[in-house]
């Protein structure tokens, strides 16, 4: 049995390969995605540690000696670096919806490459069945003409042989 003509299935195929191209471009968005959300994250987690660090080293400090001056310094750059660690953390929320976005989009791309693939598939197996069915066809078809062929030259014998 042989496939079905290609000119058939050429839709498909061109179908299939522009849906694994987009699912390829998707994958690459996902994969830039994830990049920029680990990195976002890591960024915001580093923030989070420094302002922990820093509360913890003036704490100290403040039970020493704590001139005013000093204390509006770090009250002036810890209001500073909170809203940097709250910015980060804003940019790490965003670069994580973006991730699950792409990913989502990924999924969506598969699910049509999948798709289009069984459907190839389902008509290549249909495409082969109906090749079958004609090849049987052509052999039934056969078959009969040599069994008439044959039931032909016996009666024509048998009536040569009577005469």
């Amino acid at each position: 049995p042989t496939d079905p003509p290609m000119t058939n299935l050429q839709p498909l195929t061109a179908l299939l390969a522009q849906s694994e191209r987009q699912r390829d471009l998707a994958l690459a968005d996902q994969m830039k995605a994830q990049s920029a959300s680990d990195a976002a994250q890591a960024q915001a987690e580093q923030l989070v540690a420094y302002r922990r660090e820093y509360e913890q080293r003036w704490s100290a400090q403040f039970c020493k000696e704590g001139k005013i001056e000093l204390v509006r310094c770090y009250q002036g750059f810890m209001e500073r670096l909170t809203q940097a660690v709250d910015g980060q953390l804003g940019a790490a929320r965003h670069a994580a919806v973006q991730l699950e976005r792409t990913t989502a989009t990924v999924r969506e791309h598969e699910t049509q490459v999948a798709a289009v693939k069984k459907l190839l598939e389902r008509r290549r197996a249909g495409g082969r069945a109906a090749a079958e069915r004609d090849d049987q066809k052509q052999n039934d078809e056969l078959a009969a003409r040599i069994a008439w062929g044959r039931s032909s030259a016996a009666t024509r014998a048998r009536s040569v042989t009577k005469d």
